[in-house]
Parts: C-alpha cells; sequence; structure tokens
C-alpha cells in the first residue's frame, strides 16, 4: 500500500537553443567539459515590488494600476512642485517690488508734508 517514492531528477539545463533539457539526457556535444554559464538576473526595484505584491495576494490588475500610475504620481507631483515654486517666486518678487515702493513713497510722502507745512507758517 505504500507508494513507491519517486526518484530525484537530475538539474534541467538550458541548452544553447533556448530549449530545456535534463542534465542527464545531455547530448554527448553538451558533455565535453564546456563550462556551463550561469546568468543571474537581479530584478529592478519596481519589479521587486510588483512581486512582493503579488505575493501577498493582491491581484494582478492593482500591481499594473501602480506600475501605470506610479510614474503617472510621480511627475504630476513634479510638475506640482514646480509650478508652487514659480508662484512662490512670483510672490516674493511682488511683495519686495511693494515694499520697496511704499518705503520711498513714504519717505518722498513726509518730506512732502513738511514742505506744506513750512509754505503755511510763510502766509
Amino acid at each position: 500500500m505504500n507508494p513507491t517514492p519517486i526518484p530525484p531528477r537530475a538539474d534541467i539545463v538550458q541548452l544553447r537553443d533556448g530549449s530545456h533539457i535534463y542534465a542527464d539526457q545531455l547530448p554527448t556535444s553538451y558533455q565535453q567539459g564546456q563550462p556551463q554559464v550561469v546568468h543571474i538576473h537581479q530584478a529592478a526595484p519596481d519589479r521587486t515590488t510588483q512581486r512582493i505584491a503579488l505575493g501577498t495576494g493582491i491581484g494582478a490588475g492593482t500591481v499594473a494600476a501602480g506600475v501605470y500610475f506610479g510614474p503617472l504620481l510621480v511627475g504630476v507631483l513634479t510638475s506640482m512642485a514646480i509650478s508652487l515654486a514659480v508662484v512662490a517666486l512670483v510672490v516674493v518678487a511682488t511683495a519686495w517690488g511693494l515694499i520697496t515702493t511704499v518705503r520711498t513713497v513714504a519717505r518722498d510722502g513726509e518730506q512732502a508734508a513738511e514742505n506744506v507745512r513750512k509754505a503755511r507758517r510763510r502766509r
């Protein structure tokens, strides 16, 4: 009644043409001591985040929305920040010009008032 254990298979190897085969079934041309080339690829950070998200059970549609709207959101926020910086610069320049004008007019106004007082006394 005990099931017979399945013997473990040899490692799977990818051939030069892209197909996969078990290592114990390699043709003799591949078994002549050629070095095995192993490519290890590291996922980009956003792909890693997607894989973690998919691993937690959220749907692929949510991940696709994140991939699409993530960079879009960064672009929108950057654009808003630049616009606000330009508006702030305009406000500062306007306030500086207004304050400078008021100070200049105030000095001239005091001098004009004093001239009027002197003119009235002379009459």
